[in-house]
């Protein structure tokens, strides 16, 4: 496409909205694990930073090593934290039982690890979606602002979606679905586009 922003603008603003729902969601499953205090909101914000950072660097050098991939590599990150999150509330709970006799900091180190690995592919999203812009228009602010401008729009509505809206209408289960719904919309967005080859 001509424009390979206006391409990417809604599926990235939507991997943006669902990550956050994720955030404000499985903070909820962690009370059950860790109870409704400072702790289980510092894992989890904990967490989604070091796995933000970490993909960060992992996405960077994996745009550096398979530069004519970059989008197949942005539909595995989409698609594996789908499948991920589909599966979230019964991973979450599983570590709980399997921890609940466990000192609070095992119980605390189990989760984290848990969710690194969703957290990770989400970091891993924008420098690979960056090193495609930057790939087709040459311009790295434009490529470096307008994704993460979008993904951050897309965030910040989903985090006011979640506490004002969803939680309304939905329990926490199919507030979790929901978002796995949009990851993996998103790459199927993303698949159709390379058998389209339109991008």
């Amino acid at each position: 496409m001509n424009n390979p922003f206006r391409v990417l603008a809604v599926p990235f603003f939507a991997s943006g909205f669902a990550a956050l729902i994720y955030q404000v969601a499985w903070q909820r499953l962690l009370f059950v694990a860790l109870g409704v205090d400072i702790e289980s909101v510092t894992i989890i914000v904990s967490t989604f930073m070091l796995g933000l950072g970490i993909g960060a660097l992992a996405g960077g050098r994996l745009s550096d090593k398979l530069p004519d991939r970059t989008l197949e590599l942005f539909f595995t990150a989409e698609f594996l934290i789908g499948i991920f999150g589909l599966a979230s509330p019964h991973l979450i709970g599983y570590v709980g039982t399997l921890t609940i006799d466990e000192p609070r900091i095992i119980i605390a180190g189990a989760n984290f690890l848990l969710l690194l690995l969703p957290t990770t592919m989400m970091g891993a999203t924008l420098p690979i979606l960056v090193a495609y812009m930057v790939r087709s228009n040459g311009n790295v602010g434009l490529s470096i602002g307008g994704l993460y401008f979008i993904n951050t729009l897309g965030a910040s509505l989903g985090a006011l979606s979640v506490g004002f809206l969803l939680f309304y209408y939905f329990d926490l289960y199919i507030v979790i679905y929901l978002a796995a719904t949009i990851n993996l919309l998103v790459s199927a967005f993303i698949l159709a586009s390379f058998k389209l080859r339109s991008l």
